[in-house]
């Protein structure tokens, strides 16, 4: 297991720590410049409040990282983003923005930021919290990562009392690791004590990683217009399915709901499959889509597990 120890000011921990009821929240960065893949989904991201307070005040379970406009961020997190109203996060986007020598956010801008987006967040009553990780420096404000947390003998003592009291409160079952893809499966064995846990993501986290999966396009018809855009499982949420980019298909939103009802669906060779109930009325535009290959995501762990086109094909497709 990775762990993360993200830098971040107090009044964002104590606002979030007052609402416990926030399942998912975004640790944001004021730019969109700088990317984030230190940790994988399901790795540990810690909370670390700046000198001269400099302690561990609580973690989450990384999900993803994406970059997506203010306003979409405020949309899918609202008060998880750390503050109160839209207006209050742009405050504190621009006090980061002017001290890093960058242009404040006008009247009507909406530019991107960085969301990295966490799920279960836990944090730490005062007495309670820990000191930060022996070598991280004082004047440090990104963050730092951290390998093998548990298993490693340079970094376990120290982690290992943190994961677990996170761990614990979540009450999420580890998976068997990261070759583990069946998207379905709900339980996995715990080989030598925690690893990574459960590899899925938040419910927003799953919408704005697929949009940035998909690079912001319909997998089917290459729309690229985000409203009408809608993040769809494979293999349904009901039916044992997980958040997970490999269990989901950015997709029109009418698309969507003929792919939750059956009407199409993807085969494992990424081409898409339309049902003969279509082919019996008036439905040239879907029928139309007959064999065409669906656009798949840059990156390969992103794009559709086989397993779970296959599962949806066997069924839910008519």
């Amino acid at each position: 297991m990775k762990a993360y120890v993200g830098v971040t000011d107090r009044p964002w921990a104590e606002f979030l720590a007052q609402r416990p009821h926030l399942k998912e929240i975004n640790f944001w960065r004021p730019s969109s410049e700088q990317g984030f893949g230190r940790i994988g989904t399901g790795d540990l991201f810690l909370f670390k409040t700046k000198y001269p307070h400099n302690r561990i005040v609580g973690g989450a379970v990384f999900s993803e990282f994406a970059r997506v406009p203010i306003s979409r961020a405020w949309e899918a997190f609202g008060e998880g983003n750390g503050r109160e109203s839209p207006g209050e996060l742009r405050d504190a986007l621009n006090r980061y923005r002017v001290k890093n020598g960058k242009p404040a956010i006008r009247p009507g801008e909406d530019p991107l930021i960085g969301c990295i987006m966490l799920r279960d967040p836990v944090f730490f009553d005062e007495g309670t919290t820990f000191p930060a990780p022996p070598d991280f420096a004082k004047n440090q404000v990104q963050g730092q990562g951290f390998d093998d947390i548990l298993g490693d003998d340079r970094h376990a003592a120290y982690f290992t009392p943190i994961a677990e009291r996170i761990l614990t409160a979540i009450g999420d079952p580890v998976s068997d690791g990261p070759e583990n893809t069946a998207t379905w499966e709900h339980d996995g064995p715990t080989r030598g004590g925690y690893g990574r846990v459960r590899r899925r993501l938040g419910q927003q986290a799953f919408k704005l990683a697929l949009l940035e999966a998909y690079a912001g396009r319909c997998a089917v018809t290459g729309l690229a217009l985000p409203p009408a855009l809608e993040a769809a499982h494979i293999h349904p949420v009901a039916d044992g399915g997980l958040h997970r980019l490999d269990n989901g298909l950015l997709l029109r939103a009418d698309l969507h709901k003929l792919f939750d009802a059956g009407y199409i669906a993807v085969s494992p060779d990424f081409t898409v499959r339309v049902s003969p109930r279509l082919h019996t009325g008036a439905a040239e535009e879907y029928t139309a889509l007959e064999g065409i290959k669906i656009r798949l995501p840059e990156n390969k762990a992103d794009r559709p597990a086989v397993d779970a086109l296959r599962h949806h094909m066997e069924t839910v497709f008519i």
